[in-house]
């Protein structure tokens, strides 16, 4: 049910908080609160899915990228792009990550969710940071915050669309930083 995934994403965009309702989330996907909850079960049910529908897509968006890299400071610079990239940072689905890290600290499946990513994002960055730095997971740990904290600043300053180039320019400003790139 790609409609319901997408309208959740799209209501939650548009009031900014998970304060939607299953019923307006069927009405806005043009199906019945009855077939969503038959569907999903719950709101919080239908946000996860939205959740994963997100993270898959940031998946996809980082093979692309991590496809064309050459080297490891490539590999970096794809997964940095990924992140803030394609659907990524819209402000529908960046409002979406601000109430998911909310969520996951009283919903144990957002919780896993939120985790799950997270390892991933910092054991890419990790990898390709091996060979660049002595400290890849601090630096990796690092990036990652940063990546998220990008996304919580958008949200909270509203200072209209987020400005995908801008946030990127920092992640690899920091990374450059971190392992002494002079580029």
């Amino acid at each position: 049910m790609d409609a319901l995934v997408n309208a959740t994403i799209g209501e939650i965009g548009r009031r900014g908080s998970l304060d939607v309702t299953v019923g307006q989330i069927a009405k806005a996907a043009g199906v019945s609160s009855a077939l969503a909850h038959h569907y999903f079960g719950s709101k919080d049910d239908l946000f996860l899915a939205a959740m994963r529908a997100i993270l898959s897509e940031f998946g996809a968006e980082a093979r692309r990228e991590l496809a064309m890299a050459q080297d490891p400071r490539a590999r970096l610079a794809a997964i940095v792009r990924a992140s803030f990239g394609g659907q990524n940072f819209l402000p529908e689905v960046v409002a979406a990550w601000l109430n998911f890290y909310v969520l996951a600290r009283t919903q144990p499946k957002a919780a896993r969710l939120l985790n799950i990513y997270q390892r991933r994002l910092v054991a890419n960055l990790t990898h390709a940071l091996r060979p660049l730095c002595d400290q890849p997971e601090t630096v990796a740990r690092t990036a990652a915050a940063l990546i998220d904290g990008l996304y919580i600043r958008h949200t909270l300053t509203e200072a209209g669309p987020p400005d995908a180039a801008q946030a990127i320019a920092t992640v690899d400003a920091y990374l450059s930083l971190a392992i002494g790139d002079r580029t």
